[in-house]
């Protein structure tokens, strides 16, 4: 087994069992191999296409991080609203809070990271990170 992989991310293979309606898809979590954490790419095809359905991660405890790569993305977290352009990340860190996605400019790129189970332990020196404020 190749112990690191090198990809662009439009040479993956996408899911080709989704739905006429579904965005495409790129499994990175699959075709690269990963077992400790999901990651996927999602590219919406038209404008108000759904990138993320409504859901929760509650059986799960899954916490998420959407990051926008291209394009705009409307969230609906619980019942606000929240506009993400390009560089704009959301951490879903309440496996409990209701969420969607869908495309504001056909084109969109989310890219979506999910784990749950343990808690991370970071190698950085926390003086690193002593001016940055954490959420409260």
């Amino acid at each position: 087994m190749a112990r690191w992989t090198v990809t662009r991310i439009t040479t993956i293979p996408t899911v080709s069992d989704s739905g006429p309606d579904d965005p495409v898809w790129y499994p990175l979590q699959h075709a690269m191999g990963i077992e400790t954490f999901g990651v996927n790419v999602f590219v919406a095809n038209r404008l108000d296409q759904m990138l993320v359905e409504e859901h929760d991660e509650r059986q799960s405890g899954q916490q998420e991080l959407y990051v926008v790569l291209e394009g705009s993305a409307l969230f609906r977290l619980d019942e606000e609203q929240a506009r993400l352009d390009c560089d704009t990340v959301v951490a879903v860190t309440d496996p409990s809070v209701r969420r969607s996605a869908k495309a504001l400019i056909a084109g969109t790129t989310l890219l979506v990271i999910g784990a749950s189970g343990g808690r991370f332990s970071s190698t950085w020196n926390p003086a690193h990170f002593r001016d940055i404020p954490r959420p409260g």
